[in-house]
């Protein structure tokens, strides 16, 4: 698709900088500032050093140009919405789900970390710059004032995907550096997400884990009233029966405890498989597609549209699948292999992106989702572009992101209620209209 370079050459005008300043910045050779002027693709290890020279986001270096405009979008309506002012920390950025929808909400991102080198790679080209070291080595008088703390800590310990080791695994004790740098910045609002395999998930001593994240908010250096919800993706506007913990904490000087928004109103069409992957053609990434292993491939080719692996005829299974139907109810007959049809609501994309535990086949093709495809259930616009050269990874960071429509639709309401409660400068306050599906 054709390039165009015209908001980085705004960004040089307003700083008063020329091309060779451009090239002597970011350390770049003349060659490369000649195909940046003939508006040629370079490698995104460039665009990285134009995004970190110039302290901007991808979006005021270039722009892609199509002549078939994008269907997916997170229309604002017609307002022009200005920032509310909530300075946020993200930690556990991923690719950037979360913090698209808070930025849609007015937020403003001024620090995001995350380690995995994927979800960097694509946070850096769609929304900006991220630190990316490990975040048990990052000290917290590195990070700036915020009012906002967000993260998304890792899932996989506390997953039904995973194998749920929840606390003894490594990974399932990173919520306490969510708690540190939150003691360390006294932000007005916490925000955490998970899995709903959260709720249940139990420390050493028998405990719940969840209630001891409460705990350890209501009890920080400045204290915070806490509440917490499941909630299912496909009420706000996302096109997947998706269920996410979200836990909100609202500093106690502020005087008010978070109401997570009620479902909003979306036609019923809207949220269909069919819909979803309804996409024009040479949209980014459509053509991205993971190719299935041969067992999959012969399992996938035998089940209808709807069904799952127990239509498969019996002599077509492999042997360890025969031994589960031989004995239904000992595995409590799995519904795995499962194919959605097309007026359907699509089921939880997992990081994983395996036909055997989620629904990743497309519906009248035996094939896995595009990277399009999964990226339009998880409601990503069509202008969030996933690069890497690893297809596997685009399923891996877009299935561990949080959809960016629920997201917003929750930072809508965070902001909301800090503005209805006086918590936001005058010249901040601003209505805010809900995430609509186009």
């Amino acid at each position: 698709m054709p390039l165009s370079y015209e908001p980085l050459w705004h960004v040089l005008r307003e700083r008063n900088l020329t091309k060779t300043d451009l090239q002597k910045l970011c350390g770049v050779s003349k060659a490369t500032i000649a195909k940046i002027s003939k508006s040629q693709s370079v490698s995104l290890q460039t665009l990285n050093k134009l995004i970190t020279a110039l302290d901007v986001p991808m979006d005021q270096i270039l722009e892609v140009m199509s002549n078939q405009p994008a269907q997916l979008s997170l229309d604002l309506g017609d307002d022009k919405r200005t920032s509310t002012g909530l300075n946020t920390i993200s930690l556990f950025s991923g690719a950037g789900g979360l913090d698209y929808g808070l930025i849609k909400s007015g937020f403003n991102i001024i620090f995001a970390n995350d380690i995995l080198k994927a979800a960097v790679e694509n946070y850096r080209y769609n929304i900006g710059p991220i630190d990316d070291r490990d975040i048990t080595k990052i000290n917290t008088s590195e990070l700036p004032a915020a009012d906002v703390v967000v993260g998304g800590f890792p899932c996989q310990p506390f997953s039904n995907a995973g194998n749920r080791l929840g606390t003894d695994d490594d990974r399932g004790n990173l919520y306490l550096e969510l708690i540190r740098i939150i003691n360390a910045k006294n932000p007005k609002v916490v925000l955490m997400e998970n899995v709903r395999g959260l709720l249940s998930i139990k420390n050493k001593d028998g405990s719940k884990l969840i209630d001891t994240i409460v705990y350890l908010l209501e009890h920080a250096a400045s204290g915070y009233t806490v509440t917490y919800k499941l909630l299912r993706a496909s009420d706000y506007g996302v096109p997947q029966n998706r269920y996410r913990v979200m836990i909100v904490g609202i500093r106690k000087d502020l005087g008010f405890k978070f109401e997570f928004p009620k479902p909003i109103k979306v036609d019923p069409k809207d949220l269909t498989v069919e819909h979803a992957i309804n996409i024009p053609e040479g949209t980014p990434n459509q053509d991205e597609v993971w190719d299935l292993s041969p067992q999959s491939q012969e399992i996938v080719n035998n089940i209808p549209e709807g069904k799952s692996w127990k239509a498969v005829p019996y002599d077509k299974l492999p042997e360890r699948l025969k031994k589960i139907r031989n004995n239904m109810k000992r595995y409590h007959s799995p519904n795995m292999y499962r194919r959605f049809a097309r007026n359907e609501i699509n089921g939880t994309i997992t990081a994983a992106a395996t036909p055997e535990h989620s629904g990743i086949v497309h519906p009248t093709e035996n094939r896995r989702y595009s990277v399009r495809e999964i990226a339009r259930i998880q409601s990503f616009p069509d202008d969030y572009v996933f690069v890497g050269d690893s297809v596997s990874s685009k399923y891996k960071v877009i299935g561990n992101a949080v959809p960016p429509k629920l997201a917003h639709v929750v930072g809508d309401a965070i902001a909301s209620q800090l503005r209805s409660h006086g918590c936001l400068s005058e010249d901040t306050k601003e209505n805010t209209k809900k995430v609509s599906l186009i």
